[in-house]
């Protein structure tokens, strides 16, 4: 994939509108709302959106009642939909519209406890190759969770499949 497929006319709806917001606190606010809206459950854990471009993603989140477990740390699983919110939102800023991609799985490593908010980063060392013709492809998304003090709480990588638009 070059500069030329995630920067040109072909830009997805999402990272336009990101690219058009996030010059502004409140502007990166009225996009991370809009992206709940957008998916409905990942505003269960009240992301806000920080950085996205092609290849990378940053999403924080608070600590806050919501995403509390029994031992009233961040849930694992509340961790799990901040680092698929990240992964899926680089997806949106590299993925040429083109092409679409679908999550395909995950794994996780609950690391230590999450006792603060979080900050998931997803990031690519290097753009995929796109397929061609009607082939799809398999993309391993890595997701670091980490908290306010930059421990490591959770790692994911995160599959999604590639595919060209039919």
């Amino acid at each position: 994939m070059t500069s030329q497929d995630v920067a040109g006319p072909a830009t997805n709806p999402t990272y336009a509108m990101w690219r058009k917001l996030s010059d502004s606190a409140i502007g990166r606010g009225v996009f991370s709302a809009a992206m709940c809206l957008r998916v409905p459950y990942f505003g269960s854990v009240l992301p806000r959106v920080r950085d996205m471009r092609p290849g990378r993603c940053e999403v924080a989140a608070p600590k806050w009642w919501g995403v509390h477990n029994h031992l009233g740390t961040f849930h694992a699983i509340a961790a799990c939909n901040l680092a698929e919110i990240a992964m899926g939102m680089l997806a949106e800023a590299t993925v040429p519209t083109t092409h679409r991609w679908i999550p395909k799985g995950m794994s996780v490593s609950y690391v230590a406890k999450a006792r603060t908010s979080l900050t998931a980063v997803a990031e690519l060392s290097e753009l995929p190759e796109l397929p061609a013709g009607g082939d799809g492809v398999e993309v391993i998304v890595p997701v670091d969770v980490r908290d306010r003090a930059g421990r490591t709480v959770v790692t994911a990588e995160i599959t999604i499949w590639l595919t060209p638009r039919t």
